[in-house]
């Protein structure tokens, strides 16, 4: 096989794998769009169950930028506070940590049984069928990045791949290009598959796919980003905290990255360690800003005061 049907190959597989993603992501929130909006307001009453709420809501949907994106929209709705979607974000950040966990655990076998499992339960006539969508495009997930798997094995032995991926190894670079790829494909869960895919082939050390994924979860701020542009100040105030709090992260981390991985490193195996640093990252920034919302929430406003203010002002 030639170098362009590799390359060709490999990105069948990465687009098949988004495809998954924005398909589970969609079969869940049309099911449950409405009841969202109509408990979301409750729920968020304080900041840790806000929190929680993020957590739980990335984990399900299995996209950090569906969730934070559509929580910009909510704001701009004025269905949910700043204050609360301040905690959705953190939230989210832990949430889409479970994407690294499931790849470690080697759990992509389960893609082609989940795949006709979801047939089946959607040609059934009872309501579960809803559901069979879902399954099915969740399956596709696992069945796609089993498949990019087996993509780059051939890739092992080729020098200019190699080369590529040793840029990586130096921990900004690294970052950079894990935010360049992700809002490049929209998806940190994407960019962190892959890695952690690297690393189990053998591509890639686990410092390089660590600094990859940290600079994904700053990629992935530019879909809410993007998609506050032409709504209120409230969703626009949003959107820049998310990015706020991953660029913080990300500078603690690059400062702390080689003596906390190998420290990791060697209590456990090399994809582990990316899943454990993953976690550590986004439990890190929770920590430091689930407390100081409030502070954040009025240098927002004054950072970026609202019109009706401004003119007040005048």
């Amino acid at each position: 096989m030639s170098h362009l049907q590799f390359i060709f190959a490999a990105i069948s597989a990465v687009v098949l794998f988004l495809y998954g993603l924005q398909g589970f992501s969609k079969e869940l929130q049309m099911a449950g769009g409405d009841s969202l909006r109509k408990w979301l307001p409750r729920l968020t009453a304080n900041r840790f169950t806000s929190f929680g709420i993020g957590v739980f809501a990335t984990a399900l949907l299995q996209s950090s930028s569906a969730v934070t994106s559509l929580t910009a929209t909510l704001v701009d709705a004025s269905v949910l506070s700043l204050r609360a979607s301040l905690g959705i974000l953190l939230g989210s950040n832990v949430g889409t940590t479970a994407t690294a966990w499931l790849v470690s655990f080697k759990l992509t076998g389960i893609g082609p049984i989940l795949i006709v499992a979801g047939t089946l339960i959607s040609i059934v006539p009872w309501r579960i069928r809803l559901a069979g969508k879902a399954i099915f495009y969740f399956g596709l997930i696992f069945f796609a990045l089993d498949l990019i798997s087996t993509e780059l094995k051939p890739l092992r032995d080729q020098a200019w791949f190699s080369a590529m991926l040793l840029k990586a190894e130096t921990p900004l670079m690294g970052m950079l290009i894990g935010a360049f790829f992700t809002a490049l494909v929209q998806s940190s869960s994407v960019t962190t598959g892959l890695a952690i895919v690297l690393v189990q082939q053998g591509f890639l050390s686990p410092i390089a796919a660590i600094a990859i994924v940290v600079g994904a979860n700053v990629g992935s701020t530019s879909t809410a980003l993007i998609a506050s542009m032409a709504m209120n100040s409230a969703a626009k105030k949003t959107a820049l905290a998310n990015l706020m709090f991953n660029l913080v992260g990300a500078v603690l981390f690059y400062l702390a990255i080689q003596p906390v991985a190998s420290l990791i490193g060697s209590l456990t195996e090399a994809s582990l360690v990316v899943a454990i640093v993953h976690l550590l990252f986004n439990l890190t920034i929770a920590v430091i800003f689930l407390p100081l919302i409030g502070v954040i929430e009025q240098r927002l406003y004054r950072l970026m005061p609202d019109r009706s203010q401004a003119i007040a002002k005048e």
